[in-house]
């Protein structure tokens, strides 16, 4: 499991270094990430790769142990959260309204979508 997480973490040590020396528009671990999925979609085709970190137990080890404990990963969003408790007291009503409408915005998508592709797979069973 150790050299799985250290793999992730060089990948994002990578695409970081990348975008900050290219000056890339892109998010460091954005682009580690993409290095990441192209290396585990290689893994099949390369026998090197296949074993290690980036073989199935590999990568069943790492994700099992980041799913035990992934309540940890929502600590750092908890403290910025309550860094900006001043900010949030000056505009929680608007940020209340805007989630709000985000909510009944998404449901509404949902069911519209939901709608059509119903209607569209009936139109379908008729043909």
């Amino acid at each position: 499991m150790l050299a799985s997480l250290s793999l992730i973490l060089l990948c994002q040590l990578t695409g970081e270094a990348v975008v900050r020396g290219l000056g890339l528009p892109l998010p460091g671990p954005v682009l580690g990430l993409l290095l990441l999925l192209t290396l585990l979609l290689a893994r099949d085709r390369f026998a090197l790769l296949a074993h290690g970190p980036l073989g199935k137990d590999g990568v069943e080890s790492a994700s099992k142990g980041l799913l035990a404990h992934l309540s940890l990963l929502f600590v750092p969003a908890g403290v910025g959260v309550v860094q900006e408790l001043d900010l949030l007291a000056s505009h929680g009503i608007a940020i209340v309204l805007v989630l709000a409408l985000s909510v009944v915005v998404t449901l509404l998508a949902t069911v519209l979508t939901f709608r059509l592709v119903s209607r569209l797979l009936k139109q379908q069973d008729f043909r």
